[in-house]
């Protein structure tokens, strides 16, 4: 499984020609005590970087962007009964959504964990 990042700290995990998709736990960490996850439904589309959902906190919101293009195949319906799960465990169980990636190649244009790490360290 290979991990990739947008500036804006989302992430996709990709295996084969599907990823999983959520914000990063900086992300988490800087929007506070997340109270409600907007979702796409499932099938819809997306470009690279359009927006699909968003996410607010006690301090804000923030729309989501998608790392890539593709077809929404699953989203986490525990995030709507729990949000914070995005903050208690955002890499892992409060992932937004599952999508079919259409082009692969997009992966390239986007960071990867070692470039995200330095990025990390410039918003410091």
């Amino acid at each position: 499984m290979s991990q990739y990042y947008l500036k804006s700290h989302e992430y996709i995990k990709v295996s084969g020609d599907e990823g999983t998709v959520g914000i990063t736990d900086f992300a988490q960490s800087a929007l506070g005590d997340v109270v409600y996850v907007e979702l796409p439904s499932v099938g819809d589309t997306f470009e690279k970087g359009e927006t699909f959902g968003s996410v607010e906190s006690v301090k804000a919101a923030s729309d989501v962007y998608a790392p890539v293009s593709g077809e929404v195949t699953e989203t986490n319906s525990l995030l709507e009964e729990t949000p914070g799960t995005v903050n208690e465990s955002p890499m892992e169980k409060g992932w937004f959504i599952k999508m079919k990636i259409s082009n692969k190649d997009e992966l390239k244009e986007i960071l990867d964990q070692n470039a995200y790490d330095k990025h990390l360290k410039s918003q410091k």
